[in-house]
């Protein structure tokens, strides 16, 4: 089986690449998702993902017969998905307050939203049906060239941001009241956090799809949370277990006929109960 995946390299290096470089950048932000228990907010972003694109794929598609043919490229795809789950995660971190609604409230108002709206815009339109609907399948098939640069630079940054705010990021995960103590601006840190948690969800649906991104954003570092108990610890392990089953999920994929989006969420779902039950059995050890 592996020697098939190594034949394959050459044709198919482009979608291995990309698919491991989100798996690394969305394992390591969702460690921040995952200690802020925010996990809903990451399905949110995902989807208003989606919205984003649909409303490109509407705008194309009203621009088709006019000048303004340039709406209909990958460029305004990109960074319509982007905006919008900037916007939700902006709205999740400033909803909230004695007279608002809380943020899961907000949360789940903004994903049935995004559920829905792309339905109706494409309603009519067959063609953009089918690209919502294969956004939601997850697919990496149709990575581009630039992609692995891309999602390899994001991966980099991240993991560079990381490291060098690690402790103020690890306080304000454990404990913002105490972060707000020392002087960090609460309100500017969820915000930092929100953009960069809509701009690498964004950037990784046009690619990889809701279920794709979305398991590589959670699954990681709920199953890294068992094996681990501080938070440290964790910024290494998270992004180690999402690329690790990245990389078995796809040589599975390859030697089954699978797609590898859905092997490799499915194996991340199965390392999960084996991560908890393997931490209920240490917590019983004398």
């Amino acid at each position: 089986m592996i020697s098939e995946f190594l034949e394959s390299w050459p044709l198919f290096q482009t979608t291995y690449l990309t698919g491991w470089a989100i798996a690394f950048t969305l394992s390591l932000v969702g460690v921040w998702v995952v200690a802020r228990d925010q996990i809903f907010l990451g399905v949110a972003v995902a989807q208003a993902s989606t919205l984003g694109i649909a409303a490109a794929l509407w705008l194309g598609e009203l621009a088709a017969a006019s000048a303004l043919g340039w709406l209909r490229t990958e460029a305004v795809a990109a960074a319509l998905a982007v905006a919008a789950s900037i916007a939700t995660a902006l709205l999740s971190a400033r909803s909230g307050g004695s007279r608002g609604e809380s943020a899961e409230a907000i949360t789940g108002w903004i994903f049935l939203l995004a559920a829905s709206v792309p339905v109706l815009l494409l309603a009519k339109s067959p063609h953009g049906l089918e690209e919502v609907h294969q956004l939601l399948f997850s697919t990496i098939l149709g990575a581009a060239p630039a992609d692995p640069w891309i999602f390899g630079a994001l991966g980099a940054l991240t993991a560079g941001l990381a490291a060098t705010f690690r402790e103020r990021l690890l306080l304000f995960a454990m404990d913002a009241e105490m972060a707000m103590a020392v002087g960090m601006r609460r309100g500017l840190w969820s915000v930092a956090l929100a953009i960069w948690l809509g701009l690498a969800v964004g950037l990784s649906i046009r690619v990889s799809g809701t279920l794709y991104s979305f398991g590589c954003l959670v699954l990681p570092a709920l199953c890294a949370k068992h094996w681990v108990r501080e938070m440290r610890p964790l910024l290494l392990l998270a992004p180690a277990i999402g690329v690790g089953a990245a990389v078995l999920g796809f040589v599975l994929a390859h030697g089954l006929d699978t797609p590898p989006a859905h092997t490799t969420v499915s194996l991340l779902c199965v390392a999960l109960p084996i991560s908890w039950l393997r931490s209920r059995l240490r917590g019983r050890q004398p």
